[in-house]
């Protein structure tokens, strides 16, 4: 894709995302950098999750749309497809991996709204992180409990530094 319908297809994104935002989801350039995103994504309800706030740091490629954005967590966040390091296993984020990988036809929103699902709905079949899975699996209630403290301590407090929602 030549940079300058990379340029359009961002803008026209960046606009859309601005515009008509998901639900309990915000993305917005950093310092004006199309390929430099954040995003927040609101804890789903009913989840170990919802009270918090997570900050995502998304990283465009030149070839984007015909490859993946790159995003990592910088919110910590216990979950077993999230390591430390905020790195994601999630079949959308990956190319070509199967009938469930990236696609030209995606877009930020839609992988966006696929994130805030994977944070409620974990796939312990395919982790990054094999005890949280296992606990997720064998003991969900410990699991469930560990998740909601982990977000009151990493995740709640960003929320007042955050007023667009």
């Amino acid at each position: 894709m030549s940079s300058s319908a990379w340029l359009s297809r961002m803008k026209f994104e960046i606009t859309n995302l601005e515009n008509d935002p998901p639900p309990n989801v915000i993305c917005y350039p950093r310092d004006d950098n199309l390929a430099q995103l954040e995003a927040f994504l609101k804890g789903p309800i009913d989840t170990p999750y919802e009270e918090g706030l997570f900050q995502l740091d998304i990283t465009v490629p030149d070839k984007y749309p015909f490859e993946p954005p790159l995003i990592r967590f910088k919110t910590p966040i216990y979950h077993p497809n999230i390591d430390e390091g905020g790195r994601i296993c999630a079949s959308i984020l990956k190319k070509g991996v199967n009938e469930e990988g990236w696609k030209p036809a995606m877009n930020l929103r839609n992988t966006l709204l696929s994130l805030q699902q994977l944070i409620g709905t974990p796939n312990p079949d395919d982790p990054l992180d094999a005890d949280i899975a296992k606990e997720y699996i064998q003991d969900h209630d410990l699991f469930s409990k560990k998740a909601k403290e982990h977000t009151k301590k990493y995740a709640t407090d960003s929320q007042e530094k955050v007023s667009f929602f």
